[in-house]
């Protein structure tokens, strides 16, 4: 495998399959505030070297010691690099002065006086403007591009280009790499968006990847869409309790390991507490569980907890508890992986996914997100519990609108009955992949012991 550049994030580098090739032309791409700078620098203080230093050159955007004073409030900024391994020139008066030809004669220079390794130029786009017509500038291209080959450096083109310009431009053409750094909409949300439109002689992971701006660089959150995986992986064939001894009783003794399963329902019909029951009953055997929620705090998820003599400090059971507003979908999953990882879990409750499919609002997107999720899961024999509301209140008629049925290996019902001037819960197991299930509809209550299955409700007497 030819060397690469690494970007100090591992996950931006698996993007990349590794980093970016060394040696090539890269552009960075994007609108105002949108990163690019930052992310050019990620690179340069990651893998300059005394011997081999990075070059950054401006043009007639913002002015180095700008770009300099910013960059000093980043975690990977070395102030002892500054003039060693990463040295800033400016490019704006041999520009102004002389046009292209003197942009060539500086940078022959600069490059004989430093033997450069990494050579950005930031603004690229900027140089337009001082060409007489397109062909001196495609010449200029021509050269600029012959000199760092020649120099065997890897050089970032940082500007602000736009979607017509990658039609138009020519150094799109000459470029080996494009990142592009953007934003995507939904409803009144937001989400920073990466997309590596070009890789030469390397694959990549497609698609459109979150990132935020942080403290220590882009930190980026690769789209959660994985290829099917045909190797063979061990599933586990002792069944797991759901904690309420009379749901074990109708799904044959319990849910395999590795299984997903889905809860639906009406609103307070009880959905969080048979997952809850899911989670405690898992710690009380042994198996540590996540409880992700959307939904409440922890301060509230203890009071309800503990309703139910149960105890969010109990040993092997652990938190993840975030707002629905500005969540990206895929740093949550990326936190929930590691989480699962850094605590052994076996077991997952998300609670709901209805909060979740609101941060996409795609429902391909959506299902081949959960896809994925679900797959990754099972090949580490982790369970997982899912909630999703329904909005009917009695004869619930579909489960999910997002398709989110055929991906669960168990389906729950809990659903409201009228019952003379009564409302009572019910629930019913509608699906279990690979075992035999009672279908029976079961009422049930919810007492201090948490969910108590009651007979089926036409077994029941009338009550007035």
């Amino acid at each position: 495998m030819s060397a690469r550049l690494s970007s100090g994030q591992p996950r931006l580098d698996a993007i990349l399959q590794g980093g970016l090739p060394a040696n090539g032309i890269n552009m960075v791409i994007g609108a105002p505030g949108s990163g690019k700078t930052i992310l050019t620098e990620q690179y340069i203080f990651r893998n300059a070297t005394v011997e081999r230093p990075a070059l950054y050159l401006t043009t007639v955007s913002e002015p180095f010691d700008k770009i300099i004073r910013y960059a000093q409030n980043l975690e990977f900024f070395d102030a002892s690099a500054m003039g060693t391994r990463v040295i800033y020139e400016d490019l704006g008066a041999a520009l102004r002065d002389r046009g292209l030809p003197g942009v060539l004669t500086r940078v022959d220079g600069l490059i004989k006086e430093h033997h450069p390794g990494l050579v950005v130029i930031d603004s690229f786009k900027a140089l337009h403007a001082f060409a007489t017509d397109q062909a001196e500038f495609r010449r200029f291209l021509h050269d600029l591009a012959g000199r760092l080959s020649a120099l065997a450096a890897s050089s970032f083109w940082v500007g602000e280009y736009d979607s017509a310009d990658s039609s138009e431009a020519s150094e799109f053409a000459v470029a080996d790499a494009i990142i592009a750094l953007g934003t995507s909409r939904v409803s009144e949300r937001k989400t920073r968006i990466l997309e590596i439109r070009k890789l030469r002689g390397s694959g990549f992971a497609a698609g459109e990847h979150a990132y935020r701006i942080t403290a220590a660089g882009l930190d980026v959150f690769p789209r959660l869409a994985d290829a099917l995986e045909t190797s063979d992986f061990a599933l586990g064939t002792t069944r797991q309790s759901t904690g309420v001894d009379a749901l074990d009783t109708l799904l044959a003794d319990g849910y395999w390991p590795g299984s997903t399963t889905l809860v639906c329902g009406p609103s307070g019909v009880g959905k969080t507490l048979i997952g809850l029951h899911f989670i405690f009953q898992g710690a009380k055997a042994g198996q540590p569980g996540v409880i992700a929620t959307l939904q409440e705090n922890r301060t509230q998820l203890a009071r309800i907890v503990e309703g139910f003599g149960w105890s969010l400090d109990q040993q092997g059971v652990h938190l993840m508890a975030r707002s629905p507003v500005d969540v990206y979908i895929d740093e949550w999953v990326y936190e929930l992986l590691d989480l699962i990882e850094k605590t052994g879990a076996k077991r997952v409750l998300i609670d709901s996914l209805a909060d979740l499919y609101f941060t996409i609002g795609d429902p391909v997107r959506f299902r081949e997100w959960m896809y994925s999720l679900t797959q990754r899961l099972v090949r580490i024999g982790v369970s997982l519990f899912t909630t999703l509301e329904v909005p009917d209140l009695f004869e619930v008629v579909r489960v999910s609108e997002q398709g989110m049925s055929h991906l669960a290996d168990n389906v729950l019902l809990l659903q409201y009955i009228r019952r003379d001037s009564r409302i009572e819960r019910a629930l019913t197991v509608l699906k279990t992949r690979a075992s035999r299930h009672d279908p029976e509809v079961r009422s049930f209550e919810i007492s201090k012991e948490g969910i108590v299955l009651g007979p089926s409700p036409a077994q029941q007497p009338s009550k007035v």
